[in-house]
């Protein structure tokens, strides 16, 4: 099991859904049901992607923001609530995490996080500020240079399925609320892990929820991230993870429509006490942009950890900054 940070592992999931055959027959059923809901709800949103107004994946998580991105298939701390509920096994007995995210453009674009989990359960709220996500706006001033967009405040409760020895499925439930207005939503994810290769899809508010103050209009399109990686080495020594990352749809953004592509690695060093990261993105929609993210760990004490990360690059919706101190074991 992978600590995120923390101890190595074996690269098995699995949630611990076990004991007598009772449960193991409404376990079973309990599988089939997630894994055909999980499928059909995939298919359909890639055949008909909705088109609106939404933050990007990389607006959370500085561990995979250091990866710029290519984080799917590696989600094994507290923010696999966000990047993959299927991650949720795959990280230590416990991960918590307290993030500050600030992006570049537009000006004063800002992000909180706050997000917990146990193998089986995960809990999370994310404060977004609006301005980050093109809001319509009447009097036709630029989203970039109003100060004030309000925010967009959501409430998740994350559980996962193990399905046979290699495959998870999560969900997370989520209460959003923006404009003076809450919605319920959901996200979904699956895992498959094979030795030290794992491969991850996530699917991204599958209710497409609408927002409206009477003079503005958010909608938060559905989205598709697909990834795999691969990890070699030993915890003990040095270990190092390799990813890539696709997105299968389109997210509109303050600054234009993206469609990200990143390939990331992260390396832990001196038996995990400091990790290094690395990663180039691009946004594969109209004329090439790219960036380049790096990103660092440090590790306090025993399982608590100052993550930092910085991109920079052509494609304005990335350049920022962040930290986080995380804690896992």
């Amino acid at each position: 099991m992978d600590h995120g940070g923390g101890r190595g592992g074996t690269g098995r999931l699995t949630l611990g859904f076990f004991a007598t055959k009772d449960t193991r027959d409404t376990n079973d059923t309990t599988a089939k049901a997630c894994t055909i809901v999980f499928f059909v709800s995939f298919v359909s949103l890639v055949a008909a992607p909705t088109a609106a107004t939404a933050q990007i994946y990389e607006t959370i998580g500085i561990r995979a923001q250091g990866m710029s991105g290519a984080f799917v298939a590696v989600a094994d701390d507290a923010t696999t609530t966000w990047w993959n509920p299927a991650g949720l096994a795959s990280g230590g007995l416990f991960n918590g995490i307290l993030e500050f995210d600030r992006v570049d453009t537009p000006a004063g674009t800002r992000a909180r996080a706050f997000a917990l989990n146990v193998p089986s359960l995960g809990l999370s709220y994310y404060r977004l500020a609006l301005n980050g996500m093109r809001p319509p706006d009447p009097t036709g001033t630029s989203p970039a240079n109003r100060e004030d967009q309000g925010v967009l405040s959501q409430f998740g409760a994350t559980v996962g399925q193990s399905v046979g020895a290699h495959l998870i499925l999560g969900s997370t439930l989520k209460l959003v609320h923006a404009l003076g207005e809450t919605r319920a939503d959901l996200d979904t994810g699956a895992m498959a892990a094979f030795g030290q290769a794992r491969f991850g899809v996530a699917v991204k508010n599958l209710r497409a929820p609408a927002f409206s103050d009477g003079d503005r209009r958010l909608e938060l399109s559905r989205q598709v991230r697909a990834g795999a990686s691969v990890k070699a080495g030993a915890a003990t020594r040095a270990e190092i993870t390799a990813a890539i990352d696709a997105d299968l749809t389109t997210t509109p953004t303050a600054a234009g429509d993206e469609r990200h592509l990143a390939t990331g690695v992260e390396a832990w060093l001196v038996n995990r006490a400091v990790g290094l990261r690395a990663g180039v993105g691009m946004n594969t929609i109209g004329a090439s942009r790219r960036s380049g993210s790096v990103g660092a760990s440090v590790g306090l004490r025993a399982g608590l950890y100052l993550d930092g990360q910085l991109t920079r690059g052509s494609d304005q919706a990335r350049n920022g900054w962040g930290f986080a101190l995380r804690v896992t074991f």
